[in-house]
């Protein structure tokens, strides 16, 4: 993240003009074999085919990557602060991954939580991180629910037996 910082640091005159759409240097830094040595250039134009490449066509590709990178590397730690905060959890899913899939989407479609405002993966990951399982390709497992013969909904029907079951044993004490 500190190198991401540094490179937006340096091109930073550059990178508010790429961010904000702006075009009217377009023909100084989008130009083939043209390029003015008073801009800051990369070191890499000199060693690219002027006739393929411009001056600045490798930093644009380096801000696009490099937006890329701090998602990514934000997305990961923020995943780890979850699983690190939730590593202790006295809850772990011990059903199998279908029902786990099953219950997710039920609840989604429900749209029980967020008023009905949450994606499917954030629930999913919710799920993941508190209750120490990994669903993998859990729109696959869901494809395998939906493409059942018999009984689509076999893990929240069992919940409403069970349920059932515990309301009738409790009435009958």
């Amino acid at each position: 993240m500190s190198e991401l910082k540094r490179f937006y640091d340096r091109n930073i005159e550059f990178c508010k003009y790429y961010r904000t759409d702006s075009t009217y240097l377009d023909c100084k830094y989008f130009v083939r074999g043209q390029h003015d040595i008073k801009l800051s250039l990369d070191t890499v134009y000199f060693e690219t085919d002027h006739r393929f490449s411009t001056s600045h066509d490798y930093k644009v590709a380096k801000i696009i990557a490099n937006d890329r990178i701090q998602v990514y590397l934000e997305d990961q730690l923020h995943n780890y602060q979850n699983r690190k905060s939730f590593a202790n959890s006295p809850l772990n899913w011990t059903g199998t991954k279908a029902a786990a899939t099953e219950l997710i989407y039920a609840v989604h479609s429900q749209g029980v939580f967020n008023n009905g405002n949450t994606d499917i993966i954030t629930i999913v990951r919710f799920f993941e991180n508190h209750f120490n399982i990994d669903l993998g390709d859990f729109y696959h497992t869901f494809l395998e629910l939906k493409s059942r013969k018999m009984n689509r909904t076999k893990f929240l029907d069992s919940l409403r037996d069970a349920l059932i079951k515990r309301m009738d044993e409790q009435d009958e004490r």
